[in-house]
């Protein structure tokens, strides 16, 4: 009689523990666990750590709660000023209703992906290039809502996108190239013309104060002489006045002749020539 009871008790302890064994799951901290018992949702996700299931009768699938990051595949498409680019993209999301993300959705993974491809090409559709190479956090933004909208529903939490690279044709390069080195150009011009506009300014006001105070160009004429000078150089140059070479000029104009016409002419109130001849009377 005890030998029967004591096998009996073996058989059951034998059976307690396969059961448990075969009940027992075990849930991460940063998983849930989503309960279908009998092909239905059965309560609310499990926490993390140990629980227990019906075997044969309950199903359990783990929901990884963790942020994952997922590379969009490059996609080539036609923006809206007629170029065609190839943009690639990133996008993080992750599980905040594990129930949702298992009874909503075959593979929310998969899903994201392909709703994450579909709306970058719309997205490059929409946009101008200058958009795509400059203004990325608002297209970023227009990304992240047109990927979040459908995904709520599938118990997917869209945290951020980000457009990784931009690539263009060759010919495109060459083409932005060229118009930024234009620009670049016009910019020095107009600063360089800028600089002369207030230089010439300035040496009107200089020349204002020198007209005034004639020294002043003395001064300036034996500073420009010591400038010179300090640069060891064998050749002094000196400024000349145009006032003198015109003077020069002027003393070297030829002088009337005594026979020219001006010269034979009497002077106003001088005497004059007696005619010849008899004088009338005599």
């Amino acid at each position: 009689m005890v030998e029967e009871l004591l096998t009996a008790a073996a058989g059951t302890a034998v059976a307690a523990t396969a059961y448990l064994f075969a009940a027992a799951r075990v849930v991460k901290q940063y998983e849930r666990g989503v309960v279908l018992r009998l092909g239905r949702l059965h309560g609310t996700a499990r926490p993390p750590g140990f629980t227990l299931v019906v075997p044969g009768v309950d199903r359990m699938r783990k929901v990884n709660l963790q942020i994952v990051t997922m590379p969009i595949p490059a996609q080539e498409g036609i923006t809206r000023d007629n170029v065609t680019v190839r943009v690639d993209a990133v996008v993080y999301f992750k599980v905040v209703d594990a129930p949702a993300a298992v009874i909503n959705v075959e593979d929310y993974r998969f899903a994201v992906s392909q709703m994450a491809q579909t709306s970058l090409r719309s997205i490059i559709g929409k946009s101008d290039l200058d958009d795509l190479l400059s203004n990325r956090e608002k297209l970023n933004q227009g990304l992240e809502l047109m990927i979040d909208s459908p995904a709520i529903g599938w118990g997917v939490q869209i945290d951020r996108v980000e457009i990784k690279d931009v690539s263009l044709p060759d010919t495109m390069k060459r083409s932005m190239a060229r118009q930024a080195e234009a620009d670049r150009e016009r910019r020095a011009r107009v600063i360089n013309a800028d600089a002369e506009l207030q230089a010439s300014k300035k040496l009107a006001e200089a020349a204002q104060e020198m007209s005034e105070t004639p020294s002043a160009l003395q001064l300036r004429l034996l500073q420009t002489i010591v400038a010179v000078a300090a640069e060891k150089n064998s050749t002094l140059v000196l400024p000349f006045p145009v006032e003198l070479l015109r003077f020069l000029e002027r003393a070297q104009q030829p002088q009337p002749a005594p026979d020219h016409p001006a010269a034979a002419r009497p002077e106003p109130g001088g005497p004059r020539p007696e005619p010849d001849g008899p004088r009338p009377g005599t």
